[in-house]
């Protein structure tokens, strides 16, 4: 079957496509932190969550992605111990 109304262009008339370059940023090289992640260390685990109390995603916390699996496994161990609240009471419900 023939379609007499289609128009073919030259492949000199098409335009190359623009690619664009996007610059990685560099990652820090030493640690985010010092020492080892466990649900007992409060004080680090705060630096992960959020005021209403939500895990921090990786590209905001900078940790590698076996760290981030070690710190949300910390996180909600030290929430079933009742170390960290699940949710932040002081904070008015978002509308």
């Amino acid at each position: 079957m023939r379609f007499a109304n289609r128009r073919f262009k030259s492949k000199s008339s098409q335009e190359s496509p623009v690619i664009a370059i996007v610059q990685k940023r560099s990652r820090p090289k030493s640690p985010t932190f010092q020492g080892t992640i466990d649900y007992k260390n409060i004080v680090l685990l705060r630096k992960f969550i959020t005021a209403e109390g939500k895990i921090l995603p990786r590209r905001s916390s900078l940790l590698t992605a076996k760290q981030q699996r070690y710190m949300a496994r910390a996180i909600k161990n030290a929430r079933i111990m009742g170390l960290l609240p699940f949710i932040n009471k002081n904070q008015p419900p978002a509308v």
